[in-house]
């Protein structure tokens, strides 16, 4: 069992901390190498021109990525030891995931204690990072709006100075237009770290027209995210493209003729519907789903998405929107126009990794897919 950002959160010394570690088997990684080969507990200092982000939530998929391509994984799972040696043997980073309550940190006492575990956790893990992921309402002009900020450049600082060669990169929704009130300081966060990892998916989080299902990552919307980043002065260099490896699956309350799918009200944030009226769906199930479904897959020429449609065993309709290779090329397309740093996942375990050779294809069309 690993130590997640959760565990450090309590307000450990170094000394308790060490002491939680040993308890859980972590003293390999504190108090020696656990790889066969002691230079891969040595960070990573080298950067690529092309950053290929993957998140990791479990299991032993990480051994059919992509290894070719991968940048840097970042840890949304229990440590592996394992796995830091592999994306070390790689050249790939491994940073861990950072998420604290914004009230927990306002006083600059706690946000330095915070700060100083996470770093003690990297180390003792032999990682090089860390991915801040606070995807938490935040109001201008607050205490918290503030506190993020300064803990995005005093935790920049720390693993910058504590680990040579480190990355800290920071979360943000599709677009800087304060999506489900992130109202956050987007130029001032860019700057103050290596770079943002923009999460161009769930663009649905907030369906403002009908309560109709649509596209995870519509592209039109998705690239204007982009443009807006931009044109607020964002470094086009500061900015890597997320990408959806799942979809939505939708119970239609009514299905017309032109294919759209009325849907149950969810309200959030402000909004009268959502994608919270749908289901997220990994792309491995999709692939067994859809060319058995009513309908095969279906392109939406205004969306640029693929879907489908399948009745459930009660007989009602779902529809069912996704991401595959053609999808996301046409959003990969706009990273090179655009100059962005690169591409990543949400995530690296939803393809079907399994011996099937249909599968070993889709998989393979899917990492392919990120490459401009």
């Amino acid at each position: 069992m690993g130590v997640s950002a959760d565990t450090v959160r309590m307000g450990l010394s170094d000394c308790s901390l060490l002491g939680l570690l040993l308890s859980l088997g972590v003293s390999a990684c504190w108090g020696g190498c656990p790889c066969s080969d002691p230079a891969l507990c040595q960070p990573i200092r080298d950067t690529r021109d092309f950053e290929v982000y993957v998140f990791y939530v479990g299991g032993k998929n990480w051994k059919n990525y992509d290894w070719a391509h991968v940048t840097t994984v970042a840890l949304f799972a229990p440590y592996d030891p394992e796995l830091m040696c592999f994306a070390h043997s790689k050249g790939a980073r491994f940073v861990l995931k950072g998420d604290v309550p914004l009230k927990d940190i306002v006083a600059p006492d706690a946000r330095s204690a915070w700060i100083e575990q996470q770093v003690t956790l990297a180390k003792a893990q032999y990682m090089d990072g860390i991915n801040l992921d606070i995807e938490q309402t935040v109001l201008p002009g607050s205490e918290e709006y503030y506190a993020l900020t300064a803990l995005v450049k005093e935790t920049t600082e720390a693993f910058h100075r504590a680990i040579p060669g480190s990355q800290v990169t920071f979360d943000v929704a599709w677009s800087p237009a304060w999506i489900d009130l992130r109202c956050y300081n987007y130029t001032g966060i860019a700057d103050l770290c290596d770079f943002l990892f923009v999460m161009s998916y769930d663009e649905q989080s907030q369906i403002w027209t009908e309560c109709i299902a649509g596209a995870n990552a519509p592209f039109n919307q998705t690239i204007q995210g982009y443009e807006k980043f931009i044109n607020i002065g964002i470094d086009p260099k500061k900015l890597v493209m997320g990408v959806p490896w799942y979809g939505y699956d939708y119970s239609c309350l009514h299905l017309t003729e032109d294919n759209q799918c009325k849907i149950e009200k969810k309200p959030f944030r402000g909004a009268e519907c959502s994608d919270a009226a749908g289901r997220q769906v990994p792309y491995r199930t999709i692939m067994k789903q859809v060319n058995a479904s009513l309908t095969g897959r279906l392109w939406d020429d205004v969306q640029k998405a693929p879907f489908y449609h399948y009745k459930d065993e009660k007989g009602d309709t779902h529809q069912v929107w996704y991401d595959d290779p053609e999808s996301i090329s046409l959003k990969v397309t706009y990273i090179k126009k655009l100059g962005l740093r690169g591409i990543g996942m949400w995530n690296g375990d939803t393809l079907d990794y399994s011996n099937d050779p249909i599968a070993q294809q889709q998989t393979a069309a899917m990492w392919k897919a990120l490459l401009p």
